[in-house]
């Protein structure tokens, strides 16, 4: 065995020393064509391990897990050249490399197959791969240097391209190092396409269009990250006069029509005023407007109408309650983490400022630097919820830029660009955080606890047992003897009109929340590897929200005016395949609190709510909420309810917008037919049921039942069919089932998609 071992090592030693020439070694395609020169010196950062990412050597599911493979661990992407080095070279004493005979070389004869492999054949033997590894080899296996070039940066050719369906092209990734040299790297990117519907690509960055749309193709080199936009038009041949005469209220409208003209989509048409109050009530306030209300509104003349009642809803009670509800996710007000006098300081902390419209930089700046008591300060209570300090800046990272560093704990963010030094220069901005008294856990102690800093304390990087200079993640550093509060300087950073994270994170969550979808989605993933479906607007939204000193109303009031929102959410044949890029207002199920607060609100019966309470280590329910609570106004996630459970409310046990679901369900379609809320408060003798049964039977009280019915519950009144119909339907009930004809009634329009969504 060992005899035929050295005949396959001297075999593959031949083969990769004749590629070795006169000024280094040339590289060639399938073709034969020379298609890169890499110097004579081969480097292990450069070349060596690049290779094996592009094969997946490094990859979780190989030798980058945890635990390695084999007995074999590298890290995660190379994320650690000089660990990965000692791993190849020295440990297992040194077996996996032979100097003396490089084909014998474990590094070579297991990915080709010359002896066994669990892992595959990962490598041909006449691969330029191959012959990378084997000349590093050969010529000494040198490690990484201090004096060897660093990857500055990489670009992706062609940057920007438009494309027609079944088009090809091929992508060129070129390396830029910082002793000057540009290398084409095509070879060993990786690369991935963001919309498979549109585009697909293959391992070596060529693209083919499969269908109409937009898609970036994200390439990945070395721990490096960029992108190729690719735009494929429709094939709608719509004339010009259609965004030349197209309505346009703002700055969003000229940029969704840019976005619209360049892929050969129209924009539907402006909704009608029925549809129009509704959707502002729904999205600004959380609730249904009254018939009183509609009926005011479709009948005003006013040209102005919509930008009056926009200004109505702005500056409403009930606007406050609802933002105050939608900021709680993000701040994550939970009655399971903190005890009831903790959690009622931070909500009305939150609430105030929503009160005030104080700018959301202001706040931000407030809770990151928050100190003193709980009950006193409820701004402190988000470092009850948060107590180390990588949990901290995970958190406020994800929470306040939409950035989602938690996997460059472990590694190099193998989907950003965040390396592990960043995240624990990050992490050491909290490290003297400090508190007495213990609030974090609702079933122990009073909830009391006093926020301090103390004047020293560092946390050491695991890999390399040393603390990293406390620093925001795209900041400058602090030194270790500064005394200042760290918090304040990450403070200054985040808040900062020049930080793009900060205002593009927040103009984003407040899109989504109107036009149902975000400019990136999730709203909290705004990585460099999801880009943004329109980013002239996103960049808009956010020197929109800075220029006006971060006033969300500002914000909200401009995206409730501009005919992008306005758009009817009926798709025309020249928008049908749109889903991302605005042409039409996006139909989407309401969210759980909105809908049972419109169940309630249609019934004229309240939700009775129960809040959970700790009595030690049992949990009991009890009626803390006054009869008539919304919903919404609830402050803490904790309360008991099977209709928001179902319906996917935020459990607030993360800071994610994936806590909250507003996907369609079966368990849902059975909780509206046969569950109790509805057709309990329909049952009721204080529902609207029993206000219309006071009315006598007549075709005329008849019609005034059906009416009221549409109005509270679709903001419109019934069509001409519809109302025939129905009176059709009641000329058939006697007395003894009038009732039970009006309670039909209203729970038909109430489980319809018509109540259910927002459109």
């Amino acid at each position: 065995m060992k005899t035929v071992q050295n005949m396959v090592g001297m075999i593959l030693v031949c083969v990769s020393a004749t590629w070795i020439c006169g000024n280094g070694i040339a590289l060639s395609d399938d073709r034969g064509i020379i298609s890169a020169r890499v110097p004579e010196k081969i480097e292990f950062t450069r070349h060596v391990l690049p290779v094996l990412s592009k094969v997946g050597c490094n990859s979780g599911s190989c030798h980058g897990a945890l635990a390695g493979k084999g007995g074999f661990k590298l890290s995660l992407n190379a994320y650690n050249p000089a660990g990965d080095y000692f791993a190849m070279t020295r440990q297992s004493r040194g077996r996996r490399i032979e100097l003396a005979d490089p084909g014998r070389s474990l590094l070579l004869t297991k990915p080709t197959g010359a002896v066994a492999h669990k892992g595959g054949l990962r490598l041909q033997v006449d691969s330029d791969d191959y012959r990378i590894l084997a000349d590093w080899i050969a010529n000494g296996a040198q490690g990484p240097s201090k004096t060897d070039a660093k990857l500055d940066s990489m670009e992706v050719l062609p940057n920007e391209i438009s494309l027609d369906l079944g088009e090809s092209v091929q992508l060129k990734v070129r390396a830029l190092y910082s002793d000057g040299r540009t290398e084409d790297v095509t070879k060993w990117a990786r690369f991935t396409s963001s919309n498979e519907p549109v585009l697909s690509v293959d391992e070596r960055g060529k693209i083919k269009v499969v269908g109409h749309g937009e898609a970036e193709v994200v390439v990945w080199f070395s721990s490096h990250l960029a992108m190729s936009k690719i735009q494929v038009p429709f094939d709608h041949l719509i004339d010009d006069e259609v965004f030349q005469h197209a309505p346009r209220n703002n700055f969003i409208d000229e940029l969704v029509l840019a976005k619209l003209r360049s892929l050969n989509l129209a924009p539907s048409p402006r909704c009608d005023d029925s549809t129009f109050i509704r959707r502002a009530f729904l999205d600004t306030i959380g609730m249904l407007p009254t018939p009183a209300e509609v009926i005011a509104f479709t009948q005003n003349d006013s040209p102005d109408k919509r930008e009056t009642l926009i200004d109505g809803l702005l500056n409403r009670e009930e606007y406050v309650d609802y933002w105050t509800y939608r900021w709680s996710d993000v701040f994550l007000i939970n009655g399971k983490r903190l005890r009831p006098e903790a959690i009622k300081a931070y909500y009305q902390w939150l609430r105030k400022n929503v009160e005030d419209n104080r700018p959301w930089d202001e706040i931000v700046r407030e809770v990151l630097t928050a100190q003193g008591s709980s009950y006193e300060n409820g701004a402190t209570n988000f470092y009850a919820l948060h107590q180390t300090p990588e949990e901290m800046a995970e958190n406020v990272s994800q929470a306040f830029l939409g950035l989602s560093i938690g996997c460059a704990k472990c590694h190099n963010h193998p989907l950003e660009k965040w390396t592990n030094d960043q995240y624990y220069a990050m992490a050491n901005l909290f490290s003297r955080v400090r508190a007495k008294g213990w609030g974090g856990d609702a079933r122990n102690g009073d909830g009391l606890r006093t926020l301090f800093l103390a004047s020293t304390g560092e946390l050491d990087q695991p890999l390399t047992g040393r603390p990293q200079l406390p620093t925001p993640l795209d900041g400058v550093p602090m030194a270790f003897d500064d005394t200042g509060d760290r918090r304040v300087h990450l403070a200054t950073w985040m808040t900062a009109r020049e930080n793009p994270y900060f205002s593009r994170s927040i103009a984003n969550r407040v899109w989504a929340n109107f036009m149902g979808r975000g400019l990136v989605e999730n709203v909290d993933d705004m990585r460099i590897s999801n880009p943004a479906t329109n980013e002239p607007l996103l960049a808009s939204l956010s020197t929109f929200v800075i220029r006006n000193d971060y006033n969300l109303k500002s914000l909200m009031r401009a995206i409730l005016e501009s005919e992008t929102y306005q758009r009817s959410s009926n798709p025309i044949s020249d928008n049908l395949e749109d889903d991302r890029f605005y042409g039409r207002f996006y139909p989407r199920r309401l969210m759980a609190e909105v809908l049972l607060d419109a169940v309630s609100q249609v019934t004229l019966v309240p939700t009775e709510f129960k809040k959970i309470a700790y009595d030690g280590a049992d949990i009991k329910d009890t009626n803390e909420y006054p009869l008539g609570t919304r919903a919404i106004e609830l402050y803490d996630s904790a309360v008991v309810s099977q209709f928001l459970s179902t319906f996917g409310r935020n459990k607030r046990d993360i800071v994610c917008e994936c806590e909250r679901t507003n996907k369609p369900s079966m368990v849902q379609v059975l909780h509206l037919a046969n569950g109790t809320t509805i057709n309990e408060k329909l049952m009721s003798g204080s529902s609207c049921v029993s206000a219309a049964m006071k009315l006598e039977p007549s075709e005329e009280n008849t019609r005034t039942i059906i009416r009221d019915a549409y109005l509270k519950t679709l903001s419109r009144p019934p069509s001409k069919i519809e109302e025939q119909q129905l009176i059709q339907v009641f000329s058939d009930v006697n007395d003894e089932s009038r009732r039970a004809a009006i309670e039909d009634l209203y729970w038909s329009l109430m489980s319809s998609r018509e109540f259910l969504f927002q459109h």
